[in-house]
């Protein structure tokens, strides 16, 4: 019985062996499958609602570069161009787009489920991401300066003298088409086409030749049409960065300090009062009386320093305010300049910035360049006084200089209160000993003599 016993645990333990070496081995495959990454990976773009659904995406050359640029093109609403916006470099973001919602809000864009379609497989995803957190943003363009390349072109019909002669609109259209056969397809559109017959016409000399209106390039109207994009874009104000970085910045003056009395020696008379105890009194009251003084030199001197630090920010005095006429007209010139080197070709900028200082009828910049000329002179001197190293007079801290300090002195502040955080209890324990009267341990090194 025992040997049949042994022989009937044997066969259950090898069949226990055989029926784990048949089993099939946990599978390490995942559940999800990812799809290979894209070489041209889909792009977001932000189009405006009142785009029609014939709207277009087309290549037309860019009007600073003549470039190849897309841009949307709307029969019923007009041309908008795409502006890139992406996070910086130093901080990357990804997009992560579901493909499973349905692009619709309504109830009528709701679609169905289809009892015949069989059920989706759940090993694979409904969303992809994208490595670069970029998006199009689509704003409307002034369809004159796509028209601006053929407009100031040679190419155009010239009579005697050099003169541009007055042209049908085919014949700048048709330079535009050469470039870019995109273009020759949004013509077919009427209302495109009337489009930008009007926005020539603001650009151009006008006449009508049997019926049929003819156009001629004019510099000064492109200089007037120009100026009134800069004007109203500069009527309120501009943006933040191009607020700071190029009116108020630009319109600074240096900063003069203005003469205040030193107020340090009344003030350090009471900084380090004398403790002087009467010979009646005792050890203890004695040591009280100079913890009392102590604290209230501390406290005097705190408020000293206070005190200064204010006396030094209120001395402080730009030399020159700009009036707010002065503040308009750099609007109104950067605003121009933006505008200038966004749209226009480099050769045409520099006639329209000399036609501008030309005619004063249009707007006078004197006042502007008459304050930018004596700021000019100011930091200039400063710089030279700096430069010289001219110690004769006190310096007074600016604003900066005074922000950097404070920074500094926190800085201290905090590392000090880390540092005794740190600290055990047995070495401060240690720092309050008394250790007048007691040996340095480089005494114990020292050579024996």
């Amino acid at each position: 019985m025992a040997r049949a016993t042994r022989s009937k645990a044997a066969s259950g333990s090898a069949a226990a062996k055989s029926s784990a070496a048949t089993a099939p081995a946990p599978s390490n495959k995942s559940r999800y499958t990812l799809p290979t990454t894209a070489t041209n990976p889909p792009k977001i773009f932000i189009l405006p609602r009142k785009a029609t659904s014939e709207a277009r995406v087309v290549s037309l050359p860019n009007p600073r570069y003549n470039k190849p640029t897309r841009y949307l093109v709307c029969p019923e609403t007009g041309i908008y161009e795409f502006t890139r916006i992406t996070a910086p470099k130093s901080t990357p973001r990804s997009w992560l787009i579901d493909t499973s919602v349905n692009a619709g809000t309504g109830a009528e864009n709701e679609e169905k489920p289809d009892p015949k379609k069989p059920e989706s497989d759940d090993s694979e995803f409904g969303a992809y991401v994208t490595k670069g957190a970029e998006l199009y943003l689509a704003t409307s363009i002034d369809p004159v300066f796509l028209l601006l390349p053929a407009l100031v072109s040679d190419e155009t019909a010239r009579g005697e003298g050099g003169k541009k002669m007055f042209v049908e609109s085919d014949d700048y259209f048709d330079q535009l088409s050469k470039a870019s056969p995109h273009f020759s397809e949004i013509l077919r559109w009427g209302s495109t086409r009337q489009l930008l017959e009007s926005r020539m016409a603001t650009v151009c000399d006008t006449v009508d030749a049997g019926g049929e209106p003819m156009y001629r390039f004019s510099k000064e109207k492109l200089l007037t049409e120009m100026l009134s994009k800069a004007k109203r874009m500069s009527e309120n104000s501009l943006p933040p960065s191009m607020e700071e970085k190029f009116v108020a910045k630009a319109l600074e003056a240096p900063v003069l300090g203005l003469k205040r009395e030193d107020t340090t020696t009344t003030n350090s008379s009471d900084s380090t009062p004398k403790v002087e105890p009467a010979e009646s009194q005792s050890s203890t009251e004695a040591a009280e009386t100079m913890t009392s003084h102590a604290s209230e030199a501390s406290t005097a001197a705190t408020s000293a320093a206070d005190e200064e630090a204010t006396v030094a920010a209120s001395a402080l005095k730009a030399s020159m305010q700009a009036s707010p006429e002065v503040t308009k007209l750099q609007r109104l010139r950067v605003a121009f300049s933006f505008i200038c080197s966004s749209y226009i070709v480099p050769s045409q900028v520099s006639q329209l910035k000399q036609q501008l200082s030309e005619q004063k009828k249009l707007v006078d910049f004197s006042p502007l360049d008459d304050y930018l000329a004596q700021v000019a002179k100011l930091r200039q001197e400063a710089a030279s006084s700096r430069s010289m190293g001219d110690y004769s007079r006190k310096h007074v801290l600016d604003e900066e200089e005074l922000m950097d300090r404070a920074e500094k002195k926190r800085k201290m502040e905090e590392d000090e209160k880390r540092k005794k955080a740190g600290e055990s209890r047995g070495v401060k324990n240690l720092k309050k000993v008394n250790t007048s009267g007691m040996k340095k341990m480089s005494d114990f090194f020292k050579k024996k003599t």
